[in-house]
């Protein structure tokens, strides 16, 4: 047995040999594994940003397009600076910014890359590019920016920024990382899935001193990215621009929507800015400007500035009223100016003489009539009944809540209901001369200039709307748009209600906004002055034209600008003049709306 231990242990030595020798051949022949890991590390994974999809108007302007830029990265464990200050003179950045930029890259990874310097020019881009050979651990990355050609319509385009730590932790998809840019508002930001593309990936051989060796694996492994799709909108930017011309100067708002499918033709907010101020390097600067500008040129006031709708209101209440056979067009009320304030005109008046003549006390009368309909005899009981029966209604009409336009931050506005009185009363305290301005728009109630346009295309149509949106066509595709703002949408009265009201409304520009007037369109409209405690009222007017076949809907506000047939009822009326005849004849009525002297 002792004679054979020799062999037994060269067996065993022979066998764990062989074991050895077949995995080292399988590890260095058959599996290239280990050699992929080895080449690994002399391989940059670069992320290849594709171009945005560009912005378009309805006419085929184009509104958004892209200009390169270029950042440095930097990997921090693989970069080497032998001279700082040398370094910060060729890159030209300060020591300091130097330090907080590599301490958040270390932060964020030591072996991934992160931004050094952002947003390079072109310019800058040459006169450093031969220098990264001398730096391991640097390369560019090529990105691009938003320019904007018109200059115009910020506030519905809007802007891009670097993504926020914020919203760089609540992307469930893991689509974006530090340093990417995404839409921050308007458009840019709503249909940012649509906008932003597909990333591609590319793996490049570098030297120990970072120099390109080419493609890894020839590009075995590469993806490329895909372009964002292209949007075309539904603003028309002649009319867009002409607008703000109008405004300049002032502040208020100007909505224009094509009434037979809810597409926004003019989103005008005052004042503006250059959405061009917000792109590129100076973005962060130019922004803490303008979020500090007192005259808040940020606030999208079409979607976000509440204001009462005035003597507007007094259609909704007609219509409700004639629906509800309340009202009918025979029913008369005298002008009782110790019921509420009034101006001259014929007394008493049927209710198209109550629209035409805007009248304050028929509205008082005829909403009491409204809301008290005797339904339990306790009438503080009996109003809020009748109030909650009214505010489903008037919501029907897309007041009090958001409409859905296609950009965020779209405020509700409010319409009172008897809860809302009862926390500031105590149930059972409030009835109808608590509530009485509502009758006339004023009092508690709440609209947005986009739900005043929506209203203007309402009557245009004689009962329905289409959601106000901005999106046209994605790709030159109509039927890629969301499906929400494909949906007619009824209001619940009966389109045989709103002839009246339109005759009613064309017979009141000669009444409340002769400024308006055009001998060769007929236009219809209602003018409103909606109170403001804080100093001059402001300016309303809504309208559409032709009355025959309404291709325009269109709501202005001009702040503090006194009654709604000067600043409001002459900015509307040109601009409708401008969409349906190309061109604007009365240079007078512009002159005046230019001067802005409309308190007098």
């Amino acid at each position: 047995m002792n004679d054979q231990r020799p062999v037994i242990i060269l067996i065993f030595i022979f066998l764990v040999s062989l074991v050895l020798l077949v995995r080292l051949f399988s590890i260095q022949v058959l599996d290239d594994s280990f050699l992929k890991k080895a080449e690994r590390n002399a391989i940059q994974r670069i992320v290849d940003h594709p171009y945005r999809g560009l912005v378009y108007d309805r006419n085929g302007e184009l509104l958004v397009y892209n200009n390169p830029i270029f950042d440095l990265m930097v990997v921090p464990k693989e970069l080497k600076i032998q001279d700082t200050l040398q370094f910060c003179k060729l890159f030209e950045i300060s020591k300091e910014d130097l330090n907080v930029a590599l301490t958040a890259a270390r932060k964020y990874s030591s072996v991934k890359p992160s931004p050094l310097i952002k947003q390079i020019s072109t310019t800058d881009f040459a006169r450093i590019q031969n220098f990264l050979v001398d730096y391991p651990g640097l390369f560019i990355l090529t990105r691009s920016v938003r320019s904007y050609p018109n200059s115009t319509a910020a506030h519905a385009l809007g802007y891009i920024g670097e993504i926020s730590a914020g919203q760089l932790e609540g992307d469930t998809t893991k689509y974006y990382t530090q340093g990417d840019y995404v839409g921050l508002s308007g458009l840019e930001r709503y249909y940012e899935n649509d906008l932003r593309g597909k990333k591609g990936v590319k793996y490049k051989m570098v030297n120990v001193r970072g120099v390109d060796k080419g493609p890894f694996k020839d590009g075995e492994y590469d993806t490329a990215s895909v372009a964002g799709k292209n949007i075309t909108s539904t603003l028309d930017m002649e009319l867009q621009r002409y607008g703000e011309m109008l405004m300049q100067g002032k502040k208020g708002s100007v909505v224009a929507i094509e009434p037979k499918t809810g597409e926004i033709l003019a989103m005008i907010s005052a004042p503006f800015y250059d959405p061009n101020e917000l792109t590129g390097a100076d973005f962060g600067k130019n922004y803490l400007k303008l979020n500090r500008d007192p005259e808040k040129p940020l606030f999208n006031r079409p979607i976000m500035a509440t204001y009462p709708p005035g003597s507007i209101f007094k259609i909704v209440q007609s219509l409700i009223g004639l629906q509800d056979g309340i009202l009918v067009p025979e029913t008369t009320f005298s002008c009782n100016r110790s019921l509420v304030a009034c101006h001259n005109h014929p007394s008493p008046v049927n209710l198209f003489g109550a629209i035409r003549n805007s009248c304050n006390p028929y509205y008082h009368q005829a909403f009491r009539q409204i809301i008290n309909r005797e339904v339990v005899s306790n009438t503080f009981k009996d109003t809020e009944i009748g109030l909650n029966d009214w505010r489903e209604k008037v919501m029907r009409f897309g007041l009090g809540s958001n409409l859905g336009v296609d950009i965020t931050n779209e405020k509700s506005g409010q319409i009172p209901s008897g809860n809302y009185y009862n926390k500031i009363y105590g149930e059972g305290r409030w009835k109808y001369s608590t509530i009485y301005s509502l009758s006339i728009g004023q009092g508690e109630m709440l609209v947005t200039p986009l739900q005043m346009a929506n209203l203007a295309a309402i009557f245009a149509n004689k009962g329905y709307y289409y959601i106000p949106h901005l999106i046209k066509a994605v790709d030159g595709d109509p039927t890629l748009i969301p499906g929400k703002y494909q949906i007619k949408r009824e209001v619940g009265v009966d389109a045989r209600h709103f002839d009246l009201i339109q005759d009613a409304m064309a017979e009141a520009i000669y009444g409340t906004a002769a400024r308006a007037a055009m001998t060769d369109i007929t236009l219809a409209g209602k003018t409103g002055t909606a109170q403001n405690p804080h100093g001059e009222d402001h300016s309303v007017f809504i309208a559409f034209a032709p009355k025959e076949d309404p291709k325009i809907a269109i709501a202005v506000y001009v702040e503090n600008a006194g009654w709604g047939g000067r600043a409001a009822a002459s900015t509307a009326s040109l601009m409708i003049e401008k969409y349906l005849k190309g061109e604007v004849t009365r240079q007078a009525l512009q002159d005046y709306v230019m001067a802005g002297n409309f308190i007098y």
